[in-house]
């Protein structure tokens, strides 16, 4: 059996601005192991199915108004 460490989550800033979202990127970069580059090839559009986004996600994005309102 594999022992899983949880962490808390990190805290939630609702009044946060895209500085410090995008601190809060970098600061995961050494988390994220990104593959071999390789040749993308189109999608046909009847395998495009939508995008869900957390909640918390789509809130702070809404708050934000370099996203637009």
């Amino acid at each position: 059996m594999t022992k899983l460490e949880i962490h808390g989550a990190a805290p939630f800033d609702q009044e946060g601005d895209l500085a410090s979202l995008r601190g809060d990127c970098a600061r995961m970069v050494p988390h994220w192991a990104a593959p071999e580059r390789t040749a993308s090839r189109p999608v046909p559009p009847s395998l495009i199915h939508g995008v869900s986004v957390p909640a918390a996600s789509a809130r702070l994005l809404d708050s934000m108004s370099e996203y637009g309102d």
